[in-house]
């Protein structure tokens, strides 16, 4: 009988999890079957509870139900304490480990995928949200020479930036506080690109070699994407190799094996 794992969310149709795991297990040979399981808005916690009932060995958990994963985790990973949110369940017995790949599956993109090195760049996270939390510490950890913070409520930031302070150089702002301010990488973690809108964002953030990222995905090009490429900006990404990577860390987190993912991150790209 396979192992059982799934992605749980609400709403959870359009999840492209259970291709991306079906293809690594596929790839590496693992007895395993994945799927995706809807939860009731008010019933994550019974909805997980079944599922390791019935022999589920771990979840990966999106939309809304990341703090919720959180507090259910008996045992957290420190990148899961820092993000203050869980996206990866794993059973052990009673216990259900909870971690947060989204941060490392971002550094994996940038600096494998996209061949960009992290170490000693200028870093612009837009947003702090979630999102942004997630991925500071993974970022920090490859030794960038400072990570600013950009958000439209400037306290957000500061309470980013005082909660990481130790692990890196870090500056907090509006976006105005950081025109001109010559940054390699800009990365999007706000939730603009959901509702096809663009950040407040000044012309001059960008170099005439910055990477322009946007966490989000779509068919089309984001209006982040979009706005980069008139500012001059040549290399530009969306987040499907994020997608991709941060399943993969999961993957492996489970089974204990990492999974190529050159061949799924083109896969998804032909399919958009």
């Amino acid at each position: 009988m396979p192992d059982l794992y799934a992605v749980i969310g609400n709403p959870i149709s359009h999840s492209k999890s259970p291709i991306i795991h079906t293809e690594f297990a596929l790839q590496t040979k693992q007895n395993m079957q994945y799927s995706a399981l809807i939860a009731p808005l008010d019933d994550f916690v019974e909805t997980v509870k079944t599922f390791r009932e019935q022999g589920g060995k771990g979840m990966n958990i999106t939309v809304p139900f990341k703090l919720e994963a959180f507090e259910l985790s008996t045992q957290l990973t420190e990148r899961a304490k820092q993000a203050q949110a869980v996206n990866t369940l794993k059973f052990d017995g009673d216990q259900l480990l909870g971690d947060n790949t989204d941060g490392t599956g971002l550094a994996r993109d940038i600096t494998i995928n996209l061949n960009t090195t992290i170490a000693a760049k200028r870093i612009l996270l837009m947003g702090a949200g979630g999102a942004a939390r997630g991925v500071i510490l993974p970022l920090l950890e490859h030794q960038p020479i400072v990570l600013a913070i950009a958000n439209r409520t400037v306290k957000k930031a500061q309470d980013l930036k005082q909660q990481f302070d130790g692990y890196g150089h870090l500056k907090a702002g509006n976006y105005a506080d950081f025109v001109d301010g010559d940054f390699d990488i800009i990365i999007n973690a706000t939730s603009a690109s959901l509702d096809d809108e663009l950040p407040q964002l000044p012309a001059g953030l960008f170099n005439n070699n910055s990477l322009a990222y946007d966490m989000m995905y779509s068919n089309e090009p984001t209006r982040f994407l979009i706005f980069a490429k008139q500012q001059g900006v040549k290399h530009l990404a969306d987040g499907v190799g994020m997608l991709v990577e941060q399943a993969a860390e999961s993957f492996f987190l489970w089974r204990g094996i990492r999974p190529n993912t050159k061949n799924i991150i083109h896969l998804l790209n032909q399919t958009k």
